[in-house]
């Protein structure tokens, strides 16, 4: 009711200036538009009197204004036309007996109050003025100014939430054991500090979670906080830094203020890379005072607590870009103690999947294991995603529960794109991606360290594919070898060579297999010394640990002409060596490219089938070569193409 009563008060305001307004426009603006007084002289004026030209006048002290007959009546069809003049200074004393003589209507009006003037001429103005800086202040109270309009700019802008109101603990949190277990001992900190002072032991002041993006870091901080039970102060690094000079060490100041005064506390930090950019970086770059000025203190107030025993107070902070960070906030007594968040493991992505999974209905037969590893790499943000997608299409499917088909369906759209059944492609484009999916699943399962492939598909996909495959890692991989990285290039170089082989021709439909190949190659030169030529050198910089971007080389003109040799050498040698294992296996390209245009879409299964179906004109064709090797020394293409299409 209250909340009601003000909002009506707001209105009546609006409305109130609105009118005065209206008033104001009229009485200055379109009153003298719209009746237009005619000046004249005042003798002019006793004139028409005598000339019996006036109709009424209304006499003043300074003006005399009144009605006249128009002189040009006859064409503008107007009888009389308001006019004006100017009073005699000590009056007129033959003005009355003229009027009364020609019976003009007169009046005379009251002369205005002084007081009356003054407030007209300067107190009301002044009254809207006030009127509208109140309405503006109460409007920067109620926006981006913080508490207090402008003169609560200095305010923290930390959401401060109660530990009740969290309803996190680290049993939400899967996937993440180590960071949980550092956490832990912060935790125990916060219950019983004396565990720790007793033996002269210091609690890390500053905690920062560092990891790839949707890996849970605020997930955690947020669970510490419900785990200790205290106060917790949520803000992000762009909240401290505004337009104006000095806020954002005055928010900073506040922020830490309200920590102590509710200790014991966490106070977190997002995205601090915001406000905790490297001060060199800021100095070669032409820097921002006012964000070092937020810095400096921010460094001050965490190197500058004075935690009571039984109340302490702990930073946290998370970034995805500790490289940039200020060598000053990760020293110890600040930021002293570092807590990687990484994408999670096989195990890790289980737990993920059955806490994201309790609130949803799954099938009997859902196989956590199998979803797990058919996610490696995912982050605990991706997988939530995937298992909220793969509710919403066995929902659409009326179905009463969530399978492992909805599972890999909703990987599908999540990885791929949604289906583009609507894309209508004429035979020979349907042909050449048919034969371009192909060739990756056939070079996929033909050469040693590929993953196995689980999926093939020539429907188009939403990001501009005209097809895929998908492979399933059986395994998570940290380290990968040089064959295990010609490998990955021969699979993705496979769609191309099968168009060449298949159709004897190239399109463009191989842009992205060429520019993920090429990346990869030089990656294989400048980052891991893969290069015979140029040894075991690193000339690659990479400018961020857990975000991708560009690289950049650093060397001489010769030697990043050498990198470009080397980098077309190594994709060459794959590329004919897809090709010439393609040639061999022309008779399943053509059998497992006639499949995909009969059903659009195979699984791994029908790969391995059509290579084993295949095997009696493999075999023909290696004899072929083998009769032709002793006579001349070499098996020419030739040879190879001649290979049989299809099993006869």
């Amino acid at each position: 009711m209250e909340a009601r009563e003000k909002q009506v008060r707001t209105w009546f305001s609006y409305l109130l200036l609105n009118l005065v307004m209206l008033w104001l426009f009229q009485q200055f603006l379109l009153r003298p538009i719209l009746i237009h007084e005619t000046q004249i002289p005042y003798s002019e004026f006793k004139a028409k009197i005598a000339a019996g030209e006036i109709v009424d006048v209304t006499l003043g002290t300074e003006r005399i204004v009144g009605t006249m007959k128009n002189p040009d009546a006859e064409n503008i069809k107007i009888a009389t036309i308001p006019f004006t003049t100017n009073a005699v200074p000590d009056g007129d004393p033959t003005l009355i007996p003229a009027l009364d003589e020609a019976g003009v209507e007169y009046s005379v009006s009251e002369p205005p109050s002084p007081v009356g003037n003054f407030l007209l001429a300067y107190g009301f103005p002044l009254a809207v003025m006030g009127f509208i800086w109140y309405m503006g202040n109460r409007q920067l109270s109620k926006g981006g100014m913080g508490t207090g309009g402008i003169f609560g700019v200095g305010k923290s802008k930390a959401n401060e939430v109660k530990a009740e109101t969290i309803g996190i603990t680290f049993k939400d949190v899967g996937g993440v054991d180590e960071a949980i277990a550092e956490l832990r001992e912060i935790i125990q900190f916060l219950k019983t500090p004396e565990q720790f002072s007793g033996l002269g032991g210091r609690i890390p002041k500053g905690v920062l979670l560092v990891g790839p993006p949707g890996t849970g870091k605020t997930l955690l901080a947020k669970a510490s906080a419900g785990e200790a039970g205290v106060a917790f102060f949520e803000t992000s690094g762009s909240e401290f830094v505004e337009m104006f000079v000095g806020v954002g060490a005055a928010r900073v100041r506040d922020l830490f203020e309200q920590a102590r005064k509710a200790a014991p506390a966490i106070i977190f930090i997002d995205e601090i890379d915001a406000i905790g950019q490297s001060r060199a970086n800021a100095v070669r770059m032409g820097g921002n005072d006012e964000r070092e000025q937020t810095l400096n203190q921010l460094l001050s107030e965490i190197d500058g607590f004075r935690n009571e025993k039984d109340k302490p107070v702990i930073i946290m902070a998370a970034t995805n870009r500790p490289e940039i960070l200020d060598q000053a906030l990760l020293r110890a007594g600040r930021f002293d103690r570092q807590i990687t968040v990484s994408a999670p493991d096989l195990t890790g992505r289980m737990q993920i999947l059955r806490i994201h999974s309790q609130k949803i209905k799954l099938a009997p037969d859902f196989d956590i294991e199998r979803a797990a590893r058919m996610t490696p790499g995912f982050s605990g943000a991706d997988l939530a995603n995937i298992m909220n997608e793969a509710a919403l299409l066995a929902a659409r499917r009326s179905a009463t529960a969530v399978m492992i088909q909805d599972f890999e369906a909703a990987i599908e759209r999540v990885v791929a794109g949604l289906e583009k059944k609507s894309r209508i492609m004429n035979e020979q484009e349907r042909t050449t991606v048919a034969y371009h999916e192909s060739g990756h699943a056939l070079v996929a399962e033909l050469v040693s360290h590929a993953d196995p492939v689980a999926k093939v598909s020539i429907i188009p996909r939403g990001r501009g594919a005209l097809g895929y495959t998908m492979q399933m890692p059986t395994e998570d991989r940290y380290l990968l070898s040089r064959e295990e990285l010609q490998d990955r290039l021969a699979v993705l170089l496979g769609g191309r060579a099968a168009e060449q082989v298949a159709c004897g021709t190239i399109s463009t439909g191989a842009s992205d297999d060429i520019q993920r190949a090429s990346e990869l190659a030089r990656r294989m030169v400048t980052e891991f010394g893969m290069s015979e030529k140029l040894g075991t050198v690193r000339y690659a910089s990479q400018q961020y640990q857990f975000l991708s971007g560009d690289r950049s080389t650093s060397a001489s003109p010769e030697t990043l002409r050498i990198i470009d040799e080397e980098v077309q050498r190594i994709i060459t040698e794959q590329y004919e060596r897809v090709l010439l294992l393609l040639l061999v296996r022309r008779s399943a390209l053509e059998h497992l490219t006639r499949q995909l245009l009969e059903t659009e879409t195979v699984d791994g299964a029908a790969v391995k089938r059509a290579l084993a179906e295949t095997e009696e004109d493999l075999k023909a064709t290696l004899e072929q070569a083998t009769r032709q090797l002793p006579k001349t020394g070499t098996v020419d293409s030739a040879t190879v193409k001649q290979a049989p299409k299809d099993k006869q």
